[in-house]
């Protein structure tokens, strides 16, 4: 697994405005979404570009690259995830949207899938996991595992902020997955909060409590 370090002074500087609790929803939605911006442009660094004929300003056939395959698909992982999905289609606009929600259940405290719509074909495309949040790992995890049944092998997941024990988590079930954060915090509180972290990031987002 790699984990893809991002390194810019814009994204630190919007991550200290994240953490800070008296940004209201409103911005914080709007720098959800650029840091996601920021993500997706890192992430997608290594697509294969081919080669094809456009008629050119001059009446001529020019050759250009465009992107080779077909479009990737996004999955925003419900609640939170939803928050990234402008960011990335706005730099990939034509990627295709699946979704997949899970939930906690109170006594085993495993995810337990309630929701899933995925892109047809999907086990064709380049597959973009999106978690504002990657806190203890175990809801990105069966993501993943729930994609690699149905075929996919180019998964890559972005988030805001990374813990040390989500990371570790990916590595273990999921080896051949690669990570972007746009941070890695210090560790999980007992309650499995990210510190310094943000807060519960679907409720900044949303307004909710």
């Amino acid at each position: 697994m790699a984990v893809i370090k991002v390194s810019h002074p814009l994204v630190t500087h919007k991550l200290g405005m994240l953490r800070n609790i008296d940004t209201n929803s409103k911005d914080f939605r709007e720098l959800v979404t650029e840091l996601t911006n920021f993500l997706t442009y890192e992430v997608t660094k290594d697509c294969e570009l081919e080669k094809t004929t456009i008629p050119g300003w001059e009446g001529k056939p020019v050759e250009v690259q465009k992107l080779a395959g077909i479009d990737p698909s996004i999955v925003p992982i419900f609640r939170a995830g939803i928050g990234m999905q402008e960011g990335f289609l706005k730099v990939i606009p034509t990627a295709k949207i699946s979704y997949v929600g899970y939930y906690r259940d109170e006594s085993t405290l495993q995810p337990k899938l309630y929701y899933a719509k995925l892109a047809t074909e999907i086990h064709q495309r380049r597959v973009y996991v999106l978690d504002p949040m990657l806190a203890t790992g175990g809801t990105t995890s069966a993501v993943c595992k729930l994609l690699k049944k149905q075929g996919c092998k180019d998964i890559k997941v972005l988030c805001i902020l990374a813990a040390p024990e989500g990371l570790s988590r990916m590595e273990e079930d999921h080896p051949d997955v690669d990570i972007m954060p746009a941070v890695i915090d210090d560790h999980l509180n007992e309650k499995g909060y990210i510190v310094p972290g943000l807060g519960d990031a679907g409720d900044r987002l949303f307004g909710t409590k």
